[in-house]
């Protein structure tokens, strides 16, 4: 069993930034691709970014591509999301996944369905205000 537990999320006006936290326990995330997605009220959930659990290959939502950043600190068993110029229609619950799918060359895209992902974290709201 994995456990995933989000954390950074909050109020900020539009232009800011803001760094979530994925905390991970029961697998390294060193041996395990991971993705981030959100849910904005009335909507679907839909992909954020991915990473390889190498971490050499990411993948953003067209969305997002330039403003965020994913990253992993394999000692602290933890993955970012730093988010900057925020706007708000980034306004969403955020969830970390992570995926037990393990590829040769793994290419981040690979990533971009919930399908692909075993297990997921509580989300954590994300407010930017105008």
């Amino acid at each position: 069993q994995v456990l995933l537990v989000e954390s950074g999320g909050g109020l900020v006006q539009a232009g800011g930034s803001l760094r979530l936290s994925c905390a991970a326990s029961g697998r390294a995330v060193s041996s395990t691709a991971m993705g981030w997605f959100r849910r904005a009220p009335g909507k679907e959930r839909e992909f954020v970014g991915s990473i390889c659990r190498s971490g050499d290959s990411t993948d953003y939502a067209d969305s997002v591509k330039g403003r965020v950043t994913f990253s992993k600190d394999n000692a602290k068993n933890t993955v970012y999301l730093e988010m900057n110029s925020l706007k708000p229609e980034d306004t969403a619950v955020y969830y970390c996944a992570a995926s037990l799918s393990i590829y040769r060359a793994c290419v981040a895209s690979y990533f971009r369905w919930t399908n692909m992902y075993n297990f997921w974290g509580q989300g954590t709201q994300v407010t930017v205000s105008s």
